[in-house]
């Protein structure tokens, strides 16, 4: 990726990508979500790879977040603010096993 691309998309140096962060990460504490929480395993067999590997109490508090966040939807309603400040929508669960799962499959096609 070219280094002007890279700092473009980057929110520490454009603000532009801070602006778009802040309100991706307002809409996700809206509903309790986290942005891993957005891929779909159906879509991407790495992501489901990544998935069927890491911990069972983290694939189940995922899916409960995905279940809260549907019935918040279904009800047009949000989480109480409380409970929206108490969310870190950009901490990451799945990135490194996805890294992880990725290094594996290209080697293997290797």
């Amino acid at each position: 990726m070219s280094s002007f691309l890279q700092s473009f998309l980057d929110p520490k140096k454009s603000w532009l990508a801070a602006l778009h962060m802040k309100a991706l990460s307002t809409r996700l504490r809206k509903y309790g979500l986290r942005y891993d929480d957005l891929y779909d395993p159906y879509y991407d067999l790495d992501i489901k790879e990544a998935l069927n590997r890491l911990p069972r109490e983290i694939v189940d508090a995922r899916n409960q977040r995905l279940k809260r966040a549907m019935d918040l939807s279904m009800k047009h309603k949000y989480l109480p603010k409380d409970l929206q400040a108490m969310q870190t929508p950009f901490r990451s669960y799945l990135q490194d096993m996805l890294a992880l799962v990725s290094s594996i499959c290209y080697t293997a096609i290797l």
